[in-house]
């Protein structure tokens, strides 16, 4: 009887113990998620609430069983709410780790410097993972910058982001003007600060092309940048071929070569350096800017130095055999 007794004691003690190990081994082995999968906990999700979403998915095999061993092997049973990527195969607990660890996927939007914003809106359409529409937004009121967003959030929400940046940036830079700035309003702080962004792509250029233009405009001189005629005929994207002179000569409200003063509004996105700049311009006596050839600009003070400079800048282009 005893003999049977201890039997039946090491027979319970070997179910225990296969259990045991099949319960620690469950908590590490692979896990059934037949690729590499997204994952979203919402906010406010409890562990449990999320064990049986997890297992919806497929990323996990039991719920009560995950909750059961999170409890007994993990620190806490709380979960941050995010979009995570669950990797193939993944164990009970490196989906813990995952989604306790509030490291999601990041996703993202760019805004380069001086995009105009009907590609802001191309772009924020190409977006998948965003959600609903959106109206092309006003020109020079997104801020150039990249935006990280959470899939299923909308396209409004990103864009009121990208909104908000510029009206704080220009807040901030507006109130750091310098008396020498022609812009009289902040609208006509960004309207300049387009042109000087797509005049220049050198970063220590834009202050002094921001003078050029503050000079010019203080003379009553026409601005004569090219991409205020582009602008008209594309809405700032790019014009594939070279400017006609019927363009050149058309009069509308942004061709600064048929008009004195600013364009009718901004003509592209600009940077907030573009802003400081046209706030904060240099102190030069020049009027005049061309290429000079190896992506920058040379700068003159007289037309007779322009037309000199000018000179060397064809001499280079009919070397290249542009012209």
């Amino acid at each position: 009887m005893r003999r049977a007794g201890c039997i039946i004691l090491l027979i319970g003690l070997l179910l225990f113990g296969v259990v045991a190990v099949n319960f620690v081994s469950g908590w590490t082995e692979r896990g059934p998620a037949p690729q590499d999968s997204s994952f979203v906990v919402p906010d406010g999700a409890s562990l449990t609430r999320t064990a049986v979403e997890l297992r919806k998915a497929g990323l996990i095999r039991s719920a009560d069983a995950f909750v059961l061993r999170a409890k007994i092997f993990a620190r806490g049973s709380t979960v941050k709410a995010g979009e995570y990527l669950i990797p193939k195969g993944a164990s009970n607990r490196e989906i813990l780790a995952i989604i306790q660890g509030g490291i999601g996927v990041n996703r993202f939007v760019t805004v380069p410097e001086g995009m105009p914003s009907i590609m802001v809106y191309d772009r924020l359409m190409a977006a998948e993972e965003l959600t609903g529409p959106v109206s092309i937004p006003a020109e020079g009121s997104v801020l150039p910058d990249t935006y990280a967003y959470d899939k299923g959030e909308t396209r409004k929400a990103v864009l009121a982001r990208m909104q908000g940046a510029m009206r704080k940036a220009l807040d901030e830079a507006w109130a750091k003007r310098a008396p020498t700035t022609v812009a009289k309003t902040k609208d006509q702080a960004v309207t300049l600060a387009s042109i000087v962004e797509k005049e220049t792509a050198i970063a220590a250029e834009r202050p002094l092309v921001a003078g050029v233009y503050s000079n010019r405009l203080r003379t009553g001189m026409m601005l004569q940048a090219d991409p205020t005629i582009i602008y008209p005929i594309t809405k700032g994207k790019p014009l594939g071929r070279r400017i006609r002179r019927s363009e050149i000569e058309d009069v509308n409200d942004y061709n600064t070569y048929a008009m004195t003063g600013l364009p009718k509004g901004p003509i592209a996105n600009p940077s907030k350096a573009s802003i400081e700049a046209v706030l904060n311009p240099a102190k030069t006596k020049a009027l005049y800017f061309v290429a000079d050839g190896r992506g920058g600009h040379i700068f003159a003070d007289t037309l007779q130095q322009h037309n000199e400079n000018v000179r060397k800048w064809f001499e280079i282009r009919r070397a290249r055999g542009e012209m």
